[in-house]
C-alpha cells in the first residue's frame, strides 16, 4: 500500500484486531507483515503484554517514515528491542529471515493480493509458526475494482491483482499448506468518488492501474465508484510434528510415539 490508501490499511487492520480480540492464544512473539505506521502495534502489545514484535516494514517505507515506524514500535513495546526483517528479501527469495518455529502469531494486512505465489507465503508462515501458532490475514479478492474492468479503456493501463484468489481458493490453499481449522470471511466495501483524479490515485495505490496511469489525462468515462472485496481469514499451525502427508497417508517420527506400559495388578 502507498500513502493515498493508508486509511484503508488502518481500517482493515482495526477490523482484523477486533476478530483477534476473541482469540485465546498466549503470544510471546508476533510477525507483522507488512508493517506500517498505525495503531496495530499498540493494540498487539496491549493485547499480548510482553510480546516481542518482529517487523517486516512495507517495501516503500523510507527515511523518516521508516524511522517513525521503528520508533513507534519501540515505544509501544516498552522500549524492548524489536527485530526487523526485509519484506523485499521475502518477495525476492520467498523466504523470511527467521528460524523455524520462532513466532506465535503472523499478522498480515492487505499483502497477499500482491504476491505472485501466495502458496509460498503460506508455507513460510507454517514454517516459522510455533506449534499451536496462528496466522491471521486480510487481502483484496477478485471482485476488487470490478467497475474499472467493466468500463475498461485501453488508455487506463489497468492491471490485474497478482493473486486473484477468492476465499474458497484460500481456504483450500490453507488446508493444502497443512493449516488446521481455517476460518474465512468476506465483505464488500463500496467507495464513492466525487473526483476521477482521486479514484485514479487510489486505483494506482491498490495496484489496479500501472503507476504511469497517474500521468495520463483523466478520463470522464471513469466510474464514480470502486468496490473492494476484502477477504479475512485465520488458521492454526497444529500437528507440526507430523510429516507432510503423501498419498493421503501422514507419517510421524518414531520419537513421537509414546509407549504405554500396562501394569498387571499382583494377586495375592
Amino acid at each position: 500500500m502507498t500513502q493515498p490508501i493508508r486509511w484503508l490499511q488502518d481500517e482493515i487492520a482495526d477490523r482484523m484486531l477486533q476478530k483477534l480480540d476473541l482469540v485465546k492464544l498466549p503470544v510471546k512473539s508476533a510477525l507483522i507483515v507488512p508493517d506500517f505506521p498505525g495503531d496495530h502495534c499498540r493494540f498487539l502489545t496491549k493485547r499480548f503484554p510482553g510480546v516481542r514484535i518482529v517487523s517486516a516494514p512495507e517495501s516503500d517505507l523510507r527515511g523518516f517514515d521508516l524511522l517513525r515506524l521503528k520508533t513507534a514500535n519501540l515505544w509501544h513495546s516498552g522500549l524492548k528491542s524489536q527485530a526487523d526483517i526485509s519484506l523485499e528479501e521475502f518477495q525476492k527469495s520467498g523466504r523470511f529471515d527467521l528460524p523455524d518455529h520462532s513466532v506465535d502469531l503472523v499478522f498480515s494486512d492487505l499483502l497477499i493480493q500482491n504476491l505472485a505465489d501466495p502458496k509460498a507465503f503460506l508455507q513460510e508462515c507454517w514454517r516459522i509458526l510455533k506449534e499451536g501458532g496462528l496466522l491471521t490475514f486480510s487481502y483484496l479478492g477478485p471482485d476488487t475494482g470490478k467497475e474499472l474492468y467493466a468500463a475498461a479503456s485501453p488508455k487506463w493501463s489497468l492491471k490485474k491483482l497478482a493473486s486473484p484468489w477468492d476465499m474458497h481458493d484460500m481456504g483450500d490453499a490453507l488446508v493444502g499448506a497443512r493449516f488446521a481449522d481455517p476460518v474465512m470471511d468476506m465483505e464488500y466495501l463500496n467507495l464513492e468518488y466525487e473526483s476521477s483524479a482521486v479514484l485514479q490515485t487510489d486505483a494506482v495505490a491498490l495496484n489496479l492501474m500501472e503507476p504511469l496511469a497517474e500521468k495520463l489525462p483523466i478520463s470522464s468515462e471513469m466510474p464514480s465508484k470502486l468496490t473492494l472485496e476484502v477477504v479475512y481469514g485465520h488458521a492454526w499451525a497444529i500437528g507440526k510434528h507430523l510429516a507432510k502427508p503423501q498419498d493421503h497417508i501422514a507419517y510421524i517420527d518414531p520419537s513421537q510415539i509414546l509407549r504405554k506400559t500396562r501394569i498387571t495388578p499382583e494377586i495375592k
